[in-house]
């Protein structure tokens, strides 16, 4: 596949980019070493391999929960520039 101007100023144009000059070039010889990149996987003969569905043999490996209490309600409302007792007070942001 050929990458042209014209190939890199649609993409461009559909990622909202804009590209002039030395980065076009640039984005052209990149999208070229992809294309490169993606003929040589395209030669290895898969024929016979399982499609990888997961890395590991490995299933549901998860820690266990466990509850802890981290900060304090009162630490957590030291350092507040605004408080009510129990609660953060912010401004309002809604409107009736």
């Amino acid at each position: 596949m050929e990458i042209t101007d014209d190939l890199v100023e649609h993409i461009a144009h559909l990622a909202r980019l804009e590209f002039e000059g030395e980065k076009k070039e640039a984005i052209k010889a990149d999208l070229t070493k992809i294309i490169g990149f993606v003929d040589q996987l395209n030669a290895v003969d898969t024929e016979g391999v399982e499609p990888l569905i997961f890395m590991t043999n490995s299933i549901n490996v998860l820690r266990e929960d466990e509850v802890k209490e981290t900060i304090t309600q009162v630490e957590a409302l030291k350092n507040a520039p605004h408080k009510d007792s129990d609660y953060f007070k912010i401004p309002k942001v809604l409107k009736k």
